[in-house]
């Protein structure tokens, strides 16, 4: 029996030479999705009476969170696109200055 072994790479990385290239509108859909998300979870526990002191942050970082229906809704579309704007900024500066 005989094997056989390589050096190559599997993957292929010792081919890629640089710095890695971000794909930004990815890279911020799911950070405003994330934030959404916290934002919604935050409302829900608003709403119940549980983290307070969380509610309480975010009721003052943000102009329309509050822990109602319409108020963590506000909330969520706020975080996201706040999100979104910010972390999409972020990568366009990484992939540029990767180049």
């Amino acid at each position: 029996m005989s094997t056989t072994t390589t050096t190559q790479d599997a993957y292929g990385t010792e081919a890629t030479v640089g710095a890695m290239h971000l794909d930004a509108l990815a890279l911020a859909g799911a950070a405003a999705v994330v934030s959404a998300v916290v934002m919604l979870l935050l409302g829900v526990f608003g709403a119940i009476g549980v983290y307070e002191g969380a509610v309480a942050m975010m009721e003052q970082w943000h102009l329309f969170f509050e822990p109602t229906v319409v108020g963590t809704v506000a909330g969520m579309v706020e975080a996201a696109v706040i999100s979104f704007v910010l972390v999409y900024a972020v990568a366009w500066l990484y992939n540029l200055f990767a180049r």
